[in-house]
């Protein structure tokens, strides 16, 4: 005879467990503590077994029924529910100790022992930070494009659409990884491929005219901020490199008497090393920012802790400071800078340019041709482009204009 959902609700615990049975094998255990325990009796190649299908009330009797034809269906196509049940149990375990999170961490630990930048890793781990313990903690193998679009869209209606979008392609990375490792079997994010707002481009503000090129190297030297700002102010525009790459620059890099600073590739956007050939200019001020920070690790150390680098937002802090404006310069600005004058001169190839500027050459074996066959030609622009500066800072050989000075 079935049981009813009365039956098994007011069943009264005795001395010892007994059963009370349903249909079809099923029924639930009365424990002497009270708790009802759902069963399932079944025979699987000869032999007699049991299958656990949860406790009253959490699962109902209809629940149990309908796990018990669940199961009816595994034994009928031949396989054993309780091992099904195992498998299904160890597969979550597996899922759970994978999450995207955990996951993301094992990509950018990969990344960082195959020299991945200090401040990319870190920026890595926001962007992460950004995807929130939620979706972190989701089995990395279960999430779908619609769940990674909400968290998305989420950060683009904030205005960030940029990070939005890096974001995507920071996830889509650690999915491919996932996939590598037989953790996940696709990749949701290649699925959202145009479902993002799009960027405007972004670029860096940088003065071009070579008359306001003069007013600015003067507001640099007229600087009465710190010197060790002053000093790596006024060595950007003469080395052009990237401002972080300035501010990490560390004496162990430089030679000096060699007059070769060697940054090496963990430091790069590109990840390769870049040479930069020192003019006499450079060495100059390379040689008074060793008074400032004779026996520490860097160049420019920062102001309170000299065992790190310069803060990152200090040069265009002291942009601020002589009055340009984030419109106006901003520290990345001595590249665009650097690049339009020297092209303008038609004295330079436009390849030992870009090789002055580190723009990486996709093809790998010109790359290697172009980083030699250029350096001569390099260290002679080199020269050239701080004489130049040295000119406009005299405000020799332009026409004056009444222009906005510092402020």
């Amino acid at each position: 005879m079935a049981l009813t959902d009365s039956a098994v609700r007011s069943a009264k615990p005795a001395a010892k467990a007994y059963k009370l049975f349903d249909e079809r094998g099923l029924f639930v255990l009365v424990q002497p503590t009270g708790g009802k325990l759902w069963r399932w009796k079944y025979r699987y190649l000869g032999k007699e077994q049991l299958l656990s299908l949860g406790q009253y009330p959490d699962v109902s009797l209809k629940d149990a029924r309908e796990h018990r034809e669940e199961a009816r269906k595994l034994l009928a196509a031949g396989t054993s529910p309780a091992l099904a049940k195992k498998s299904a149990a160890i597969a979550s375990k597996i899922a759970s100790a994978n999450t995207f999170g955990i996951v993301a961490e094992e990509f950018i630990a990969k990344r960082e022992s195959e020299g991945l930048k200090e401040t990319t890793a870190a920026k890595a781990r926001w962007f992460l930070s950004l995807f929130g313990a939620a979706f972190n903690s989701r089995p990395i193998a279960e999430i779908m494009p619609h769940e990674l679009l909400k968290v998305l869209k989420k950060i683009e209606k904030r205005g960030n659409r940029e990070t939005a979008t890096r974001m995507r392609a920071f996830a889509s990375r650690v999915f491919r990884f996932g996939v590598a490792h037989t953790l996940a079997s696709a990749d949701p994010a290649a699925a959202l491929l145009g479902a993002l707002i799009a960027p405007k481009a972004k670029h860096h503000a940088a003065i071009l005219n070579p008359v306001e090129v003069g007013a600015l190297l003067r507001a640099i030297d007229g600087f009465q901020g710190h010197m060790s700002t002053k000093l790596a102010l006024r060595l950007a525009p003469h080395v052009f490199v990237r401002p972080g790459e300035l501010r990490h620059a560390e004496w162990s890099e430089i030679d000096l008497d060699a007059a070769v600073w060697r940054i090496p590739a963990a430091k790069m956007k590109m990840g390769i090393e870049h040479v930069v050939p020192l003019s006499r200019q450079s060495i100059e001020i390379l040689r008074e920012a060793e008074q400032q920070s004779r026996g520490e690790k860097f160049v420019f150390p920062g102001v309170r802790t000299s065992g790190r680098p310069m803060s990152e937002n200090t040069l265009n802090a002291a942009l601020r400071r002589l009055g340009y404006t984030k419109d106006e310069m901003t520290s990345h600005g001595f590249r665009a800078t650097a690049s339009t004058l020297l092209n303008e001169s038609g004295k330079w190839s436009s390849d030992a340019i870009e090789r002055a500027l580190a723009h990486q050459e996709r093809d790998n074996i010109r790359a290697a041709y172009h980083r030699g066959s250029h350096w001569d030609e390099r260290v002679r622009m080199a020269q050239w482009w701080s004489d130049h500066l040295d000119v406009l800072l005299g405000g020799a050989e332009v026409v004056p204009l009444m222009l906005k000075g510092p402020r």
